[in-house]
């Protein structure tokens, strides 16, 4: 952004002060002026004493800020960003003035929510900030590491700045109030859209069918023995536009689809094979088999006689209202005169049906060889036994989904019951300092029962949450069993008694020390021993990308043409930053704009020069029709494009490499380890944490029981004793995990009161605005107009454009959210205790979080997996995923061109240092 003239810096400071036109200002402005339709005054005119109205105000700030937020993540880049932050950095321009920081906003979050931090407020300014932070930050930004552009796809710190550019905008434009009082925010009351709960879309991935995945809809339907005697495990098969039809496969089979994926797809995450369950589970809709070998082989009926044991179970009657409790007891009743089944090996069943869609919500593993091969190679039709079982299975399936819709009904009623003191609990924490008085209270009160009313009710619904995130994870998932499997063996693996011992004898702060001292000393000057891991990793890392090189240069066969591309990796930014935008203007490839420069040498032949546009016509010609007649001529292109990225990352882990072997950073390191470490470890000690690790055990061997107690009950139990079972085990050790808390907190030595202060401020922030004062959006608009700096009527049509792009764009992601929800058949009853907090209550306004996260729903996604895939396969994937999103996109409103708006940017920027440096 322009640097203000004086001129502007004295419109600026004026426009700070607030107009006295009589506006009843109360509070934050930005977050209480939201205006209603039939409010007094028609909102699509000026109030009076206004030449704005309160849309055009808010439009203008957020396009403002929007602009300076933009332009000072992107700064971040710059060596120089931090000489021109201020205090605490040096600047070679001298002292540089909260007034004069050319990156007022980010200043303003380091300086009063960065470096006040309970940890990070007792380094020291040279020490820590000059001679360590800022000389390592400067060293990372002078090694230039490669950009989005180099590699083709959005690499992790460009997703991590965009990331950060939404947040800290959004910070702004709802912590900022304007000084008229009237901002107001376009707002569509009655699309009232509630994204699915996390239960609902269990209960969907749970579902026997009509759940299609990536174009396959497949379930584990049943279980049969072949003429061998093995086991195969009965899978429908159903793609659109196909008849249904079933494949027999064994353990064995999933195994080696397994291993087939990972050949195939090398390098990608799988989920791990559920391990082999045998024997049978009775037709109780809960998971857990008994390991019994001899049971039979196909689903016969049998009479189960076994009573429930409801020895610790306390039977609770829930106040449901219309009389849910006797309907509840009417369909026990019924379900409890229905026969059970031995189904031989339906844990396995399901567990692998839970693995098979996990891989299939991979698209990559859902279009490939191995997956079609095996869901549709050699089909097998059933015979009337073997329809049974499946439809014993079946019906299995849909009782333990009416389980699980019982219990998170109950547990949503009982949450709900709570719903006048959770409310009363929102506005006590919300309120000015609500949350240092709520761990203050803690602090004091010795016990659970000794918290005031609403505190104890909050610990009362938190208590049924953990209960039903309990049951969630270990009942109610077709992957349930092999979790709470593996939770069981990890558990029993831990010595408890033996390591809380050792954490009582042992010295933490001398142990950490010593390990520290062992890790960073350096005798005689040599590197230390962590810079000698960093290295060996990276250099490892290095001779790997030089051998891809160098097979790629045997392919490519033309020494002039691998130098060339290895020269721009090495060239300087600004020769490389030429060449990128050549290539964007000639709308080229950047492979293509670098063979071709002169700012490279060696200069092409023009023989050589023709070989490289052939191939880049042929390989534009086979990513997108996919013509494998060209496919031996776009190869040399795709190699090319290869050894550039090759050439990139390998540059990138050498100044990595350079990066790690600087001394600064091993002294940042040590610095950061001790100004976090030493804290957390003085209220370790003094707080006897120790003792926590024998009450985490006991919680788990509790839990244990309970939850194998509820695999063993068949379906005529209560779900209230179900619910009732899990409430009662958070609440028999929920006094323990109070009591850590507390004493963590008794010796926190202020720790906990500064962190909640820290959380105070900008809370405080988001709720009242920077002491600093307002931006006077009036006062900007009629002082550039009275200077001449803007055209009034050309800078009004721009921001009306911009208000009605808002409005057209919301109403459009509305309309897309709710045909996605109408095409998925998507509930939006809200989960118990969902609505507890809303952004409102700390100052994020509804409606800047709305449009916050449109933008974030258009991000793309991860690319690693493409750095694994031949080239013409991972662009043509790229070009179908662009493709894809404009698909998803079309229709979307665009963003009008505005150029007149952006004349207020130098005035704007004087108005928003002197309010943020107040």
């Amino acid at each position: 952004m322009a640097e203000p003239t004086k001129v502007e810096e004295t419109l600026a400071a004026r426009a700070v002060i607030p107009t006295s036109n009589g506006a009843p200002i109360s509070g934050k402005a930005g977050v209480t002026g939201v205006v209603q339709s039939n409010s007094v005054k028609d909102a699509s005119s000026p109030r009076d004493g206004q030449i704005l109205t309160g849309k055009q105000e808010h439009y203008l700030k957020r396009e403002l800020l929007s602009q300076q937020v933009r332009y000072e993540i992107n700064e971040l880049s710059s060596p120089t960003a931090l000489q021109r932050f201020g205090a605490p950095f040096r600047s070679d321009y001298g002292e540089v003035a909260p007034v004069d920081s050319d990156l007022p906003i980010l200043r303003y979050i380091f300086v009063n929510h960065v470096r006040n931090f309970p940890f990070l407020d007792r380094a020291r300014e040279k020490e820590f900030w000059q001679d360590k932070l800022q000389v390592f930050l400067e060293s990372f930004t002078n090694k230039h590491i490669s950009s989005s552009e180099d590699r083709l796809e959005e690499t992790k710190r460009k997703k991590l700045a965009s990331k950060c550019e939404k947040l800290v905008e959004l910070m702004m434009v709802s912590g900022i109030p304007t000084a008229s009082g009237y901002e107001e925010r376009i707002r569509f009351s009655e699309l009232e859209v509630v994204e699915r709960g996390a239960n609902e879309q269990g209960l969907l991935n749970n579902m026997p069918e009509g759940h299609e995945i990536n174009g396959w809809d497949v379930n584990v339907a049943g279980v049969r023995t072949t003429s061998v005697k093995r086991t195969e495990f009965l899978i429908r098969v159903k793609q659109k536009g196909r008849s249904d039809i079933y494949v027999g496969r064994r353990y064995g089979d999933f195994a080696r689809l397994h291993r087939r994926l990972r050949t195939e797809i090398p390098g990608k995450m799988l989920p791990p094979l559920p391990r082999k369950i045998r024997g049978s589970t009775t037709s109780g809709f809960r998971g857990g088999g008994h390991d019994d070998d001899a049971s039979s082989l196909s689903s016969v009926s049998t009479q189960d006689t076994r009573a429930t044991d409801e020895g610790s179970m306390r039977h609770l009657k829930v106040h449901h209202r219309g009389g849910s409790d006797s309907r509840l007891s009417q369909a026990s009743a019924e379900i409890s005169r229905e026969p059970s089944f031995s189904l031989y090996r339906e844990d396995q069943r399901v567990s692998l049906r839970a693995f098979l869609r996990n891989v299939l919500h991979m698209q990559q593993v859902a279009h490939s060889k191995a997956m079609e091969h095996f869901l549709t190679d050699r089909p097998v039709k059933l015979n009337e036994e073997e329809l049974g079982d499946v439809q014993r299975r079946k019906e299995m399936d849909e009782k333990r989904l009416e389980e699980q819709r019982q219990f998170y009904e109950i547990a949503r009623q009982r949450a709900k019951e709570l719903d006048v003191y959770m409310e009363r609990f929102r506005r006590d924490v919300v309120e000015s300092n609500g949350l240092t008085k709520l761990f203050q209270e803690i602090r004091e009160k010795e016990k659970l029962s000794d918290l005031s009313v609403q505190y104890q009710k909050f610990a009362e619904w938190l208590r049924i949450e953990v209960a039903a995130t309990i049951y969630h994870l270990f009942l109610a998932e077709d992957n349930s069993p092999e979790l709470f499997a593996q939770a069981k063996r990890i558990h029993s693996l831990i010595p408890y008694t033996l390591l809380k011992n050792v954490i009582r004898i042992a010295n933490p702060t001398m142990v950490m020390t010593g390990v520290l001292d062992l890790f960073l000393a350096q005798p005689f000057g040599s590197r230390s021993l962590l810079q000698r891991i960093f290295s060996m990793t990276l250099n490892d890392g290095i001779r790997g990308f030089q051998r891809s090189i160098d097979s790629l240069k045997a392919k490519i066969d033309d020494p002039v043409l691998c130098d060339k591309v290895k020269r721009f990796t090495d060239s300087p930014e600004d020769v490389k930053n030429r060449i990128r935008e050549e290539a964007a203007a000639d709308n080229i490839d950047l492979v293509v704009a670098i063979l071709r420069t002169e700012l490279i040498p060696p200069e092409l032949k023009s023989e050589q020069v023709g070989k490289i546009f052939n191939a880049y016509v042929a390989w534009n010609n086979v990513v997108e029709n996919v013509d494998e007649e060209m496919k031996t001529g776009a190869q040399l292109f795709a190699y090319l494009k290869q050894l550039l990225k090759l050439h990139t990352r390998q540059r990138d882990k050498a100044m990595m490499l350079q990066i790690v072997e600087e001394p600064v950073a091993l002294h940042l390191f040590r610095d950061l380890f001790t100004i976090f470490y030493e804290p957390l470890i003085r209220v370790y000690k003094s707080a006897n944490v120790y003792n926590s690790v024998t009450d985490f055990a006991a919680f788990a061997d509790d839990a244990i029981r309970v939850i194998e107690k509820a695999q063993r009950q068949d379906e005529a139990a209560d779900p209230n004793q179900t619910v009732q079972a899990f409430i009662d085990l958070c609440q028999r050790h929920e006094h323990k995990f109070y009591d850590f808390v507390h004493e963590v907190h008794i010796h926190d030595n202020g720790l906990f009161t500064q962190l909640m202060g820290w959380l105070e401020g900008i809370l405080d922030f988001l709720r009242q605005g920077p002491e600093g004062g307002k931006l006077d959006m009036n006062a900007l608009f009629q002082g550039a107009v009275d200077l001449g700096q803007i055209d009034k009527a050309e800078a009004t049509r721009e921001i009306d454009a911009l208000v009605r792009w808002q409005e057209e764009r919301k109403k459009w992601h509305h309309d897309k959210t709710r045909q996605k929800m109408a095409a998925e058949g998507t509930k939006t009853d809200s989960n118990p205790g969902s609505a507890t907090f809303r952004g409102s209550d700390f100052g994020l306004n509804e409606m800047d979080l709305e449009e916050f996260n449109f933008e974030e729903s258009d991000s793309s996604g991860d690319s690693d997996e493409e750095e694994r895939l031949d080239p013409i396969v991972a662009e043509r994937q790229r070009r179908q995923k662009k493709q894809k999103h404009l698909r998803r996109t079309a229709g979307e409103p665009v963003k009008p061109a505005v150029s007149e708006v952006h004349k207020l940017e130098p005035s704007f920027l004087a108005m928003l240092r002197m309010v943020l440096a107040g």
